[in-house]
């Protein structure tokens, strides 16, 4: 701990002592201090960006983690999971669309698992900081190719009446999801201080909650028209 932040001063004071004790010159003492305060500032430095990293590398694996677990695989709050309420609408070109999905959630899925071991993987052999840039912008374009998913169910949902249940599951996804957007937006901008990175916070979109949608206007009720007393015909008894 010593060497970490007293060492300098310690250094600089001996090198004063040790001058004052074998005459050394002026000039000599002072430029040795200088050398030795230089590299006390540079080791403090890059201490201190070594601990940002780790924090942010911390939070980074806490977001990867967080958008796997919450919103991939089998868990009821994917938009996959979403998108299978479909199969309750009677519209065979939506069922189509759900295939489609079905089998894009399971590349999706095996993405997620992928990418989870990769950074489990790099914590424990200590390499999980030098991949940072890599791991936020992987991080990044999951969640990116996760949209669109979100995007095109929400145009769906504007145009077709959905089950009220699938309605439902849906506003407590964009709950959560836009709390996740709004977290990892703040961490890219965070992480632009200590990385280089060309991800721009605004290209993380959240997702759009669902307008009210209208029902279709009643057919006009068709009224019996009588006849007119001059087109009634018959006996009059």
């Amino acid at each position: 701990m010593l060497f970490k932040i007293g060492w300098a001063p310690v250094v600089i004071g001996a090198l004063g002592v040790a001058g004052y004790i074998y005459q050394w010159s002026i000039l000599l003492i002072v430029t040795l201090m200088v050398v030795v305060l230089v590299v006390g500032l540079v080791v403090a430095a890059t201490d201190a960006r070594e601990k940002e990293l780790q924090r942010y590398s911390l939070k980074l694996r806490e977001l990867a983690g967080y958008f796997c677990r919450r919103f991939a695989g089998g868990s009821s709050l994917s938009i996959f999971a979403i998108i299978d309420g479909l199969f309750n609408v009677d519209n065979p070109q939506l069922w189509d669309w759900a295939r489609a999905c079905d089998m894009s959630q399971r590349v999706f899925d095996s993405w997620c698992d992928s990418f989870i071991s990769r950074v489990q993987s790099d914590v424990r052999t200590r390499r999980y900081t030098i991949y940072l840039r890599t791991y936020l912008n992987e991080l990044w374009l999951m969640n990116n190719h996760y949209y669109e998913y979100v995007e095109q169910f929400g145009e769906i949902a504007e145009k077709v009446a959905l089950p009220q249940e699938t309605i439902d599951q849906y506003h407590r996804f964009t709950a959560e999801y836009n709390a996740f957007t709004q977290n990892f937006r703040e961490h890219i901008v965070e992480m632009r201080k200590v990385a280089r990175t060309e991800i721009e916070a605004p290209s993380v979109k959240s997702a759009k909650e669902l307008s009210e949608v209208k029902p279709p206007p009643p057919a006009p009720e068709v009224k019996e028209k009588l006849p007119s007393p001059a087109e009634h015909k018959g006996y009059i008894m």
